[in-house]
């Protein structure tokens, strides 16, 4: 289905708020902080999201109106910090109440407050709604108790996008409920994990007795479920995405740099067939991408974001595998695999060099729903196969065996 046309309306609506942004002052000097507080102030922020929470209430289409008049104004570049601003952003403007929203999604967008995901755990990775960590009601608040892991810059994060087990006594997706908790809580603690590239970018979080407040909570008590949708479909988006708008940027563009630069003896036939069918690959999953951004209604995207997300993961790690094998034997050598915490909210790649990169991207088929569950989505919900069978779908969470 088509998305309604753009109306003239709209178009304009936008162009004076970007007009009144420029005219606030020269946005090629303002900091950061205080460029996207002008943004989000005059609703181009989320042009979608309703007015007076950084949006102006028309088609999402004309986001990249605003990113385009900004980008030629030379105002600041877009901080590393807010890839989670596509997913806490969504779900808040979708399910919190009026208060929350006012108190959360301007500092998030401004990059003051600063966000992370706490998902997973040990025992529900691809079986998320199978979670354990447990909140109980005490009066206006809850006593939280529970290990969350594979937490992205949780070390450096202000606030966690929190799903907890709040009644056992229902079956497993009707039990849940979600909260924005504040990571320096006290019994909160952020453990590091070394990656295979050397650094901790991702981390375990612990919560024990953690008290976390009712007027923290993100939707209704026991839809958690359908408030972490929203969450994770979002992510598909910014992670299938992969932020390559333009013909052969992202990368795709390392593996034709390093095609250039490749000893002659290198450039076989071979090698220049492998790489132009990674090319064909990325520019049909880049158009792929263009047009489901042009068809969404809605601020939130649909299960077709599974593919764009799926087909990513193998693309990355055939490019950098041929980015890899394309320097021959020196591409064994050369990348830094000492122990490190990221002291940014930027999840690194290519710029560490291709080796770093190459390691980096196992990750892909892993972070934001694995490969093979995104096959699931795919086939029962864009595809419509029959589901896989799931005999604890209808019995209390307290009642399932689990080791």
């Amino acid at each position: 289905m088509t998305a309604p046309a753009t109306t003239t309306e709209e178009s304009e609506q936008v162009d004076a708020a970007i007009e009144a942004v420029l005219a606030s002052g020269d946005v090629s000097t303002m900091s950061a902080v205080e460029f996207r507080g002008q943004q989000f102030d005059h609703g181009l922020a989320w042009v979608h999201f309703d007015e007076g929470h950084g949006g102006l209430g028309v088609a999402p289409r004309l986001q990249t109106r605003v990113e385009s008049a900004f980008r030629a104004a030379g105002a600041p570049s877009q901080d590393p910090s807010t890839f989670f601003l596509a997913l806490a952003g969504p779900t808040i403007h979708t399910h919190a109440s009026e208060a929350n929203k006012v108190r959360f999604l301007r500092p998030m967008f401004t990059g003051t407050d600063r966000w992370c995901q706490l998902f997973s755990e040990p025992g529900a990775g691809s079986d998320f709604a199978g979670l354990g960590t447990k909140a109980v009601l005490d009066g206006d608040e809850w006593l939280v108790n529970g290990q969350k892991v594979w937490n992205t810059m949780a070390h450096l994060s202000d606030w966690g996008m929190l799903v907890t087990r709040s009644n056992p006594e229902l079956p497993k997706h009707k039990g849940m409920t979600y909260f924005a908790l504040a990571m320096k809580s006290h019994g909160v603690e952020v453990r590091p994990l070394r990656q295979i590239t050397g650094e901790a970018e991702f981390n375990e979080v612990y919560m024990t007795d953690v008290r976390v407040p009712d007027a923290d909570r993100i939707g209704d008590v026991g839809d958690g479920w359908r408030v972490s949708l929203t969450t994770l479909m979002n992510e598909r988006s910014a992670i299938g995405s992969g932020g390559a708008s333009k013909r052969g940027s992202g990368a795709i563009a390392t593996a034709v740099e390093g095609w250039k630069q490749a000893p002659a003896h290198h450039k076989t036939a071979d090698a220049l067939d492998r790489l132009t069918q990674l090319w064909i690959r990325a520019e049909t999953l880049r158009l792929t991408n263009m047009r489901a951004s042009q068809n969404r209604q809605k601020g939130n995207p649909g299960p077709e974001m599974s593919v764009a997300k799926l087909a990513m993961a193998s693309l990355n790690q055939d490019i950098m595998e041929f980015a890899v094998d394309i320097q021959g034997p020196y591409g064994q050598v050369g990348a830094d695999y000492t122990y490190r915490r990221p002291e940014e909210l930027s999840v690194s790649g290519v710029e560490n060099g291709v080796q770093h990169a190459f390691l980096r991207v196992r990750a892909n088929s892993i972070e934001g729903g694995t490969s093979e569950i995104m096959r699931n989505i795919v086939g029962e919900q864009v595809l419509g196969l029959p589901g896989e069978p799931r005999v604890d779908k209808l019995i209390p969470w307290s009642e399932v065996p689990r080791s």
